[in-house]
């Protein structure tokens, strides 16, 4: 195939790809920007129902057990419990995301529920397909699945992937421009909306091309396990009644803290089911928050025997790599600065989106 013919292809392959994922872009693009600051916005838009009163000064020493107790008197067969904000300060409410299967593949089975820690009274309880526990909640189970199940799931990973082909394509088509953009010697032709959305599509293209390949490749491999025949057929097989924990669910918690004593923990797992185990996860002190919480203590649920004590330090390299995955993907790594940044970035694609069609618009009437 000669030179000429071989670009010739290449434009049009990218062209397509954008084509038809671009609506996709947008709606992912449009969720991923909002959802970097998901928790600031959650706590910011229902301040008054997640802040208690702290009045008791002291968190209960069986609160966590509590509200165990009441999430699984209130849903008898769950596949496992998260508490999600175990950082959660004075005056705060706790957060758990209730892991269930209603034996349909067409939705995701993820719940969210917050207590008063103080009295144990609910204050938002419901599934993540609905709007009754949190908008934010919604969004982010949108984000990677449409809120379409694990076909759903399966879509954003496809997407993600040819997202990727669509930006590494227009970089092979747009090589030439990429010196001259990063060195700012192009500039927006403000002539008409033709020059306008060709120059917008190269310039965007080629400043986000980076971090924006980074976004769509770590997303596809997040959404990995729903190519998994298990993961599927898993979904079909209605839950066991719920195996309780035997040991206090708070005593096992603070034996996990003493056993790694310069965790910051960011996730714990209260296990419904006797193959799971108790688990938490978070960041060691002083750690870079790019290599995520791969830090981890696993505990019998039943004798609250230690099992594992897992430090990112001490993993393969390939594990360390993909302990990057999650935190380069929602970039909670950085402060402000680089959280503003990536809400920029998630605004990128829906962009390009629009000035690819613009000129593949114009290409047709022409």
């Amino acid at each position: 195939m000669k030179k000429g013919s071989f670009r010739r292809s290449l434009f049009k392959l990218h062209s397509w790809l954008g084509l038809i994922t671009g609506i996709f872009l947008i709606l992912l693009g449009l969720s991923g920007s909002v959802l970097v600051f998901r928790t600031e916005l959650d706590k910011f838009f229902n301040q008054d129902l997640l802040h208690v009163s702290s009045a008791e000064n002291a968190v209960p020493n069986d609160a966590l057990q509590r509200c165990y107790d009441h999430i699984t008197s209130r849903y008898p067969n769950l596949d496992g419990i998260a508490w999600v904000n175990p950082d959660a300060g004075p005056g705060e409410a706790y957060d758990f995301r209730m892991y269930f299967n209603d034996t349909r593949l067409m939705t995701y089975d993820l719940a969210l529920i917050s207590f008063n820690p103080y009295t144990r009274a609910i204050l938002r309880e419901g599934p993540s397909t609905q709007f009754t526990p949190s908008f934010i909640e919604w969004l982010f189970q949108f984000h990677f699945s449409f809120q379409l199940g694990m076909p759903g799931a399966a879509l954003t990973a496809i997407f993600g992937i040819t997202m990727l082909l669509s930006l590494l394509t227009g970089a092979v088509v747009y090589r030439k421009m990429l010196w001259k953009v990063l060195t700012f010697r192009v500039r927006v032709n403000r002539k008409n909306w033709r020059t306008i959305s060709s120059d917008l599509h190269r310039i965007v293209g080629v400043w986000s091309l980076l971090l924006n390949a980074v976004i769509f490749f770590t997303g596809f491999w997040m959404n990995l396990f729903a190519f998994q025949a298990k993961t599927w057929q898993n979904e079909l097989v209605p839950t066991k009644p719920n195996t309780r924990v035997s040991v206090s669910s708070d005593q096992i918690y603070h034996r996990a803290l003493s056993a790694m004593p310069d965790l910051e923990p960011t996730y714990v797992y209260l296990p419904t089911q006797p193959g799971r185990k108790f688990e938490v996860r978070g960041y060691t002190k002083g750690q870079l928050k790019l290599w995520g919480s791969g830090n981890s203590v696993r505990m019998d649920q039943q004798n609250g025997e230690i099992l594992q004590i897992s430090r990112f330090a001490e993993k393969p390299l390939g594990a360390r790599i993909e302990a990057t995955f999650f935190p380069l993907h929602v970039g909670n790594f950085g402060g402000l600065g680089v959280k503003i940044l990536y809400v920029f970035i998630g605004l990128t694609p829906g962009l390009l989106a629009i000035t690819g069609f613009l000129l593949w618009w114009r290409r047709v009437k022409s």
